[in-house]
């Protein structure tokens, strides 16, 4: 099984200063993949445009976006390493947040036809018949901004009975993945049977999930039978188990659960009983997604946990 994704983040870009970030990403997507004519590809409206960069951990440009003074998304490009990692669905959320902060009803964008059903998920509507644009079809498509923002939900969360509630719901709501980060996997936690239960129909459900999982002390967790521990040892194509070795990493001694829906929980001390957890919010998600994933990619395999007779 492979590791998490590396981490990237977004930020805004200016036009003069990025222009070499921007030029690596678009000109590689539109005018070398899809044979968009470079004269095409950089126009009149650039400079005056509000532009979103998606870079990897090194910096590198990975994605674009922009806003237009039309109310329109365009140039939304993902170099093809990172497609199907959630880049484009960061930079959109960037882009539809700075429409929103900037009080505007609506927002429209030109899609390519086969990236219709990516927009219409992020609640775009389509309309008008569909047409050419630089040799490719597309549809206009509209998303409504006026109203309340989606609903998100801040709990504060007290107690192992209240951790374990909040935890089996993140759990519930997963689609595909879940990140558990707790340094001793708290029994009076995540050992609750109706917990163990819900991580069970998650890993069973037949979708290709997997649970990521990071502990301190592998060997205590052997000794201890942990009750999650006889269910990663049943489902080890779904569970994969590190160890953080590293001192710096255990000096970090928070606790993590985050699922792929954008709800998230959070002990900035595991030992403590006070946590929140975010509920409908994804880059409160992506945050401590990324956290996670760069401590996980430098722990080792808990290949004791997978032993025989825990």
């Amino acid at each position: 099984m492979t590791g998490p994704a590396p981490a990237f983040r977004i930020e805004t870009a200016d036009y003069a200063r990025d222009f070499e970030a921007l030029r690596a990403v678009r000109e590689p997507v539109f005018v070398v993949e899809q044979q968009v004519p470079i004269e095409e590809e950089w126009d009149a409206l650039d400079p005056a445009c509000f532009h979103v960069l998606a870079r990897d951990a090194a910096g590198t440009p990975i994605g674009t976006g922009r806003l237009t003074p039309e109310r329109k998304i365009g140039r939304m490009a993902v170099l093809a390493p990172w497609r199907g990692r959630g880049v484009a669905t960061a930079l959109l959320e960037a882009l539809v947040a700075e429409a929103r902060r900037r009080g505007w009803e609506a927002v429209s964008l030109h899609a390519q036809v086969q990236a219709m059903p990516f927009y219409a998920r992020a609640g775009f509507e389509a309309y008008g018949e569909e047409f050419m644009e630089a040799g490719i079809a597309h549809r206009r498509m509209r998303r409504t901004l006026s109203g309340p923002e989606p609903l998100r939900e801040h709990v504060a969360v007290r107690g192992a009975e209240h951790t374990a509630e909040v935890a089996e719901r993140i759990v519930a709501l997963a689609r595909r993945e879940l990140r558990l980060l707790s340094p001793d996997l708290d029994p009076a936690v995540f050992g609750r049977p109706a917990l163990v239960e819900a991580m069970k129909r998650f890993a069973i459900a037949g979708r290709g999930g997997r649970i990521l999982l990071l502990v301190h002390d592998a060997t205590a967790l052997s000794r201890q039978s942990h009750p999650l521990l006889g269910l990663l040892q049943r489902l080890p194509s779904v569970f994969e188990p590190r160890v953080v070795e590293e001192p710096v990493d255990r000096e970090d001694s928070a606790a993590i659960l985050v699922n792929d829906r954008g709800d998230s929980w959070f002990r900035a001390v595991a030992a403590r009983q006070e946590g929140e957890a975010l509920m409908g919010h994804p880059a409160r998600a992506r945050q401590l997604a990324q956290r996670f994933d760069a401590l996980f990619e430098r722990a080792r395999p808990a290949t004791e946990l997978r032993a025989l007779g825990i």
